[in-house]
C-alpha cells in the first residue's frame, strides 16, 4: 500500500509541469529581451553609472535583502524615481508598510511602469518595469490595500527618493 502511494506522489509530482508551461515562460522571456525601451544602454554603460547592487537588481532583475532599504521606513512626502533613469514611478502617498521587507505601494505613476510575466520561482507573478529604461524593480500582487487592492513590492534599490519642494 506504501509504494503505491509513492508511486502515486512521484507521478503526480512529474506531472505538475506541463510543456506547455515552458513555451510561455520562453515566449515571455523573449518579448521582454525583444522590447525596446526609450533610454537604451549597454551593459557596459549601465555598470559604469549604477552601483553593484543597483545593477544586480535593475538589469538582472535580482531582489534585495528584505527589511536592507532605507527607503523602506520613510514617511518624507515626495516621488519614488527609478534609480537608473529617475523616471517617477511611485508618490509617497500611496507608500505603506506591507511588513515584506521591501517599500510597498498601492498604485504607479500611470504609463512610467510596465508590466511581464515571471515565471522565476515555480510561478506566474507580474513583474515590474520602469517603462523608460526597462529596470527591474519588483512585482505587483493583489493583497493591497484599498483603493487599488494592489501591492506594489518594489526593490528599494532600484528607486530614488525626491522630497516635495
Amino acid at each position: 500500500m506504501k509504494i503505491n502511494i509513492v508511486i502515486a506522489l512521484l507521478v503526480l509530482f512529474v506531472s505538475c509541469k506541463g510543456t506547455s508551461q515552458e513555451k510561455e515562460m520562453a515566449s515571455s522571456t523573449k518579448a521582454t529581451a525583444k522590447k525596446e525601451f526609450a533610454v537604451q544602454k549597454t551593459n557596459s554603460e549601465w555598470k559604469k553609472e549604477l552601483t553593484d547592487a543597483e545593477y544586480y537588481v535593475l538589469r538582472e532583475a535580482a531582489t534585495e535583502t528584505p527589511f536592507s532599504s532605507e527607503l523602506l521606513k520613510n514617511k518624507v512626502k515626495g516621488t519614488y524615481v527609478c534609480a537608473a533613469c529617475a523616471t517617477p514611478l511611485f508618490k509617497s502617498y500611496t507608500k505603506f508598510d506591507s511588513g515584506t521587507g521591501w517599500p510597498s505601494f498601492y498604485e504607479e505613476i500611470k504609463g512610467n511602469v510596465a508590466y511581464d510575466v515571471d515565471y522565476k520561482i515555480g510561478y506566474k507573478r507580474t513583474e515590474e518595469h520602469c517603462a523608460t529604461c526597462g529596470g527591474h524593480l519588483g512585482h505587483v500582487f493583489e493583497d493591497g490595500p484599498d483603493p487599488t487592492g494592489l501591492r506594489h513590492c518594489i526593490n528599494g534599490v532600484a528607486l530614488n527618493f525626491v522630497p516635495a519642494e
